[in-house]
């Protein structure tokens, strides 16, 4: 990674707060992230300690307690709802732990739908899900519902309507949790190399250390505080709080 790389996403004095009065949990304050286009990263840390709450908020699903989430230097959840709900449709791409695909709808379809949403012709929406489909040799079972397909068929489908309208960052949270061991392994270098051939910003919240190895910088969410867990040579800038 280079230290001239443009940021993709920075935070600036991110808190969360649930509840009020004494009861309430800070899961983190005044957190500092810089994430820098292209960069791999994975964010590690025991259950509960906010790891997901933080993917949904660097992806705009969650708002901050305060603090600003900015991409290219605009605080995102300054704008209006449907401004963010445009955003969000058009620049990031999120794969769950459950992937949430519409059990109705067969492959093909589920893949296509957010390019649907987004306004592209069907036709087009058909062939990118097609194409992203093929690549992830998912093209012999376009037509099969969610249910006829295994828990790895599944992910990849997420990962491919996640990818459709090639989106500025991609996010995942656990997306192997629930994956046996060689299907896992499967997915995660399929991750990496779509990291590398389209230049794809990561952020995946994982325990799983295999998956967390394979990424350029890891993160440790702990007691409030991220901190680096390792990086590489020659880091990107550091996290810091």
């Amino acid at each position: 990674m280079s230290e001239r790389q443009s940021v993709e996403v920075q935070t600036l004095g991110l808190t969360k707060v649930f509840g009020n009065g004494p009861n309430s949990i800070e899961l983190f304050k005044n957190l500092e992230l810089v994430i820098r286009t292209g960069e791999r990263i994975a964010i590690v840390g025991s259950s509960g300690a906010g790891k997901s709450t933080l993917l949904n908020i660097l992806g705009t699903l969650e708002k901050p307690t305060s603090g600003k989430v900015l991409y290219g230097g605009q605080d995102v959840f300054l704008w209006t709802e449907r401004d963010l709900a445009n955003f969000r449709n058009k620049n990031i791409g999120f794969v769950f732990q459950f992937h949430y695909l519409l059990p109705e709808f067969n492959a093909l379809e589920n893949v296509m739908m957010p390019g649907l949403i987004s306004g592209l012709p069907k036709a087009e929406a058909r062939d990118k899900s097609l194409e992203l489909l093929e690549r992830l040799g998912l093209s012999s079972r376009l037509s099969h519902r969610i249910g006829q397909l295994s828990g790895g068929e599944q992910q990849r489908v997420a990962v491919a309507r996640a990818l459709l309208l090639r989106p500025r960052l991609f996010l995942a949270d656990e997306p192997s949790g629930n994956l046996d061991s060689r299907t896992g392994r499967t997915l995660h270098e399929l991750l990496v190399s779509l990291n590398e051939e389209l230049g794809l910003t990561m952020v995946i919240v994982t325990h799983n250390q295999e998956l967390a190895s394979m990424m350029h910088r890891v993160l440790r969410l702990k007691d409030g505080l991220l901190r680096e867990d390792r990086s590489p040579a020659n880091p990107c800038l550091p996290v810091s709080n």
